[in-house]
């Protein structure tokens, strides 16, 4: 019987593997397809190249969208993991009026849909001229209220102890934070590091509404109105998606460890 189970079980994972890769793999070979070869499904591995890339990396602004799109989620990264860690730690250890009612806000404008703060915000960012410009694309997005829940989640399950010696010793609030609430949160930290990375890094809506110049777009927005001008040449299109995913791929590789280690300890799994 338990071999059956483990039979049963593999296969489920094997065709669950094979679904989710198949798209990923078939884009990987369309990109290095030549034009002449995309209508076949036949794959002549000597006829495989990299003319694809070259294209698009000479060819079009692929570099500065790049470069725009690694700012924007660089800054709004560490931004995020700054703030939200002061907040959560805030809400998790020092008793203030207010502090289970400002919790219970931050929960509620996690169910607020980002499309219905979209028009006020673009209004707001227009009257202070940040629409097409880096401060409009990073700034209002430095907070989340995702990563102050999860970031005060993880700061619960740590001993206080740790934190009443270390006011014995003499270090100040932000010196605890700092030097001893940090360097144990690196599970959470790196968990929070993800989430906010890939979804900046792949963030299309917003770029697209407060850019409007070339020079100014992020890597999907780029991408998007590459695809809409050369939609036929597939194997063009699949090259700049996959160039888009191999950083958020190799992030995941990186922290993977501690991404599950901190979805594990913060109240998530």
């Amino acid at each position: 019987m338990k071999k059956v189970l483990r039979f049963l079980f593999y296969t489920v994972v094997v065709g669950y593997a094979v679904i989710t890769l198949g798209p990923f793999i078939w884009s990987i070979i369309t990109s290095l397809k030549p034009t002449s070869e995309l209508n076949t499904f036949a794959v002549n591995i000597k006829h495989l190249t990299l003319d694809n890339y070259k294209m698009i990396i000479t060819k079009f602004p692929f570099l500065r969208w790049f470069i725009n799109s690694a700012i924007v989620a660089v800054i709004v990264t560490l931004g995020n993991i700054l703030f939200n860690s002061m907040a959560g730690y805030a809400l998790a250890r020092i008793n203030f009026p207010g502090r289970n009612l400002l919790f219970m806000v931050v929960l509620a404008l996690m169910m607020v849909p980002g499309q219905v703060v979209m028009v006020p915000t673009y209004i707001l960012l227009s009257k202070l001229g940040w629409v097409n410009t880096y401060m409009g694309l990073t700034i209002p997005f430095l907070t989340s209220n995702f990563g102050i829940f999860l970031m005060r989640q993880f700061f619960l399950s740590l001993p206080k102890e740790l934190e009443e010696a270390a006011t014995i010793d003499g270090l100040s609030r932000f010196g605890i934070f700092f030097k001893i609430v940090l360097p144990l949160s690196k599970p959470a930290l790196a968990t929070q590091f993800i989430f906010m990375f890939t979804g900046n890094w792949n963030s299309f809506l917003w770029p697209s509404l407060l850019t409007s110049s070339d020079d100014m777009y992020t890597l999907p927005v780029g991408l998007n109105s590459f695809y809409g001008q050369y939609y036929q040449f597939w194997n063009q299109v699949m090259a700049g998606a996959i160039l888009l995913t191999l950083p958020t791929i190799l992030i995941f590789l990186i922290f993977q460890r501690y991404f599950v280690k901190g979805i594990s300890t913060t109240g998530l799994k």
